[in-house]
């Protein structure tokens, strides 16, 4: 007889103990790839946890900011240290909370880690400059001063990587933090908290809250004593973050949604752009801000382009993330599923031509979990929803254009400006394609969900509100220039 193994429950995480929620409520985890299967039980979190945290990362900022920063980059060497060591089980946690593949999770986490030592580096560089006074006798010049306290607010997609590259520099340049995870997967963050709580840092410099985002969320954005939000999400969410923000007087910064778009040019290497647009559209089951969304492509070689691009296609193989030959797992929750299927219907409705997929996957055990066929559709126009909103599953449209100009003014054809790819052999079309295209991130004869974290990393338009996270652009959120003018 099988012994059922107990589910554990995970706490908040505040000023240095794990403690229950003042409603000593619980929401269950669910395994996208199995609804019958609980990853673990999580806080509903109310506005009092809130203030507990932000009061403990308040009183912790004091002291935080007063070490050197070589100081606080020794804990980020720490964390990365434990980790590192601890990558198998966050990864494992990953997959099971969040659907992604093993090899994708153990690559996010191994990501973490990366950060964490990058940002550990950073407390080492300069942080200002000496500028020339009119008197010449004084010395004038800048530093950075930290924010304060500052609110981190996080999507499900990348449980460990986002997390980690909004709170590592904001350590680093000494701030505390109150992070407030996504619901979906709460567990796999409280994992990583642990790593961190296990590298010493002084109580309340982190603090952890789970909970709904209209409670622990608007509770981060409306609270007096947080100074920065930092925030990752859905445009129709952030543009809320960014008004509570901006009605108390707080910094903040979003990074929202994406449209993004691959154009592959007539002279393009069709084998590498079929496998690039795949990549770049259908991992992660197409759940990235940065995914490919819209192919477009020059009438030349459509339909060749078409041709290869279904033959990938029909050898993906859907399943549980910890199955080896799985390539693509589920939708990360039954929500995600039902919008990911509501925008395949209106597609369809649109008139644009369903060449692949568009069903749910109900055979076998996939019937358990939030599978859904990857989907192409072709005949496609610019001004159909499904070439214009986030669909953030795995759909690609196809739009067939007939010259490079044409191609460029239908990919900026959209509200987001987030990332974008051109394959192409030709110097004319990559030169027009850099300057002309709207977008934070664009690549040439590589897939657009691409992003190396020592790179400055943002949108455009409406997929940011002009900020830049990750590489040395971040100390521009997560401090404040202070001028200073001594005078003997």
């Amino acid at each position: 007889m099988a012994v059922e193994t107990k589910v554990k429950t995970y706490l908040n995480f505040i000023n240095g103990e794990w403690k229950s929620s003042s409603t000593n409520e619980v929401a269950a985890s669910i395994n996208p790839a199995n609804k019958h299967d609980i990853v673990g039980y999580i806080q509903k979190s109310s506005k009092e946890d809130v203030d507990l945290a932000v009061a403990a990362a308040n009183n912790a900022q004091i002291q935080w900011r007063k070490l050197s920063a070589p100081a606080r980059g020794n804990y980020l060497f720490k964390m990365a240290e434990i980790l590192e060591r601890n990558l198998d089980e966050i990864a494992e946690t990953m997959t099971r909370e969040m659907g992604k593949t093993l090899i994708e999770a153990k690559g996010e986490t191994a990501r973490g880690v990366a950060i964490l030592r990058y940002y550990a580096g950073e407390g080492m560089r300069p942080i200002g400059d000496v500028i020339p006074s009119t008197d010449a006798e004084a010395l004038m010049f800048t530093s950075r001063v930290p924010l304060g306290v500052v609110g981190v607010i996080t999507p499900w997609n990348f449980p460990v990587a986002i997390p980690i590259w909004k709170m590592a520099p904001a350590l680093v340049y000494g701030n505390t933090v109150v992070l407030k995870p996504a619901q979906e997967t709460a567990v796999t963050a409280a994992k990583v908290i642990e790593c961190i709580a296990e590298a010493g840092l002084p109580a309340g410099v982190i603090n952890m809250v789970t909970g709904s985002g209209s409670v622990i969320g608007q509770g981060i954005v409306n609270h007096p004593n947080i100074n920065g939000i930092t925030f990752t999400g859905s445009d129709q969410v952030g543009k809320l973050v960014g008004q509570g923000a901006l009605d108390r007087g707080a910094k903040y910064q979003l990074e929202m949604g994406g449209k993004n778009p691959v154009i592959v040019a007539a002279d393009a290497d069709l084998d590498l752009a079929v496998e690039a647009t795949i990549s770049g559209g259908l991992r992660s089951t197409g759940q990235k801000c940065t995914a490919t969304s819209r192919v477009i492509v020059q009438s030349e070689i459509y339909d060749t382009f078409k041709e290869k691009l279904l033959t990938y296609v029909k050898r993906i193989k859907i399943g549980h993330g910890l199955n080896e030959e799985t390539w693509m797992g589920p939708c990360a929750s039954e929500s995600q599923l039902s919008t990911v299927l509501s925008y395949i219907e209106k597609g369809k409705a649109e008139g644009a031509t369903l060449i692949y997929g568009g069903d749910r996957c109900i055979e076998n055990e996939l019937e358990n979990g939030f599978y859904v066929q990857p989907t192409i559709f072709e005949n496609v126009t610019s001004d159909m929803i499904i070439a214009q909103e986030e669909i953030f599953g795995p759909v690609l449209v196809l739009i067939k254009v007939e010259t490079i100009q044409q191609a460029l003014k239908v990919a900026n054809d959209v509200k987001f400006g987030l990332s974008a790819s051109i394959f192409t052999r030709n110097i004319g079309n990559i030169l027009t394609f850099i300057n002309g295209m709207d977008a934070g991130l664009v690549r040439i004869n590589a897939e657009s969900a691409g992003v190396e974290l020592q790179a400055p990393f943002g949108g455009m338009k409406q997929s940011s509100s002009g900020s830049r996270e990750q590489g040395q652009a971040a100390i521009e959120f997560f401090t404040s220039i202070k001028t200073v003018f001594v005078k003997p």
